[in-house]
């Protein structure tokens, strides 16, 4: 099993940036990616970034591409999402996944997640 853990949510003003982190513990060798995922209210669950655990491979969903950038510290276990350039329309929770593969990742069938990390942004 592997257990994945969001922080760095929070209520910040358009144009800020937040910092979230997601640490992944457990039987993390069977993992090869992870991603970040968002639902915002009444809304289905949608991709934003994934990365693989080396780092060679990211992939961002249109709405991230110039301004989140994920990252990983390997030897943390721990996956990052740096969001720039808030806007209200990227309010919504936040979830972090982790798969043995890159395609259960882009596709939204991960294996693991979190339990979401509130990202609020105000106009």
């Amino acid at each position: 099993q592997v257990q994945v853990v969001e922080s760095g949510g929070g209520l910040v003003q358009a144009g800020g940036s937040l910092r979230l982190s997601c640490a992944a513990s457990g039987r993390t060798i069977s993992t090869v990616a992870m991603g970040w995922f968002r639902q915002a209210p009444g809304k289905e669950r949608t991709f934003v970034a994934g990365i693989s655990w080396g780092g060679g491979s990211t992939y961002y969903a249109d709405s991230a591409k110039g301004r989140f950038t994920i990252s990983t510290d390997n030897a943390k276990n721990t996956v990052y999402l740096q969001m720039n350039s808030l806007k209200p329309e990227d309010t919504a929770v936040y979830y972090c996944a982790a798969d043995q593969s890159f395609a259960g990742i882009t596709s939204g069938r991960a294996d693991y997640w979190g339990q979401g990390t509130q990202v609020t942004v105000s106009s």
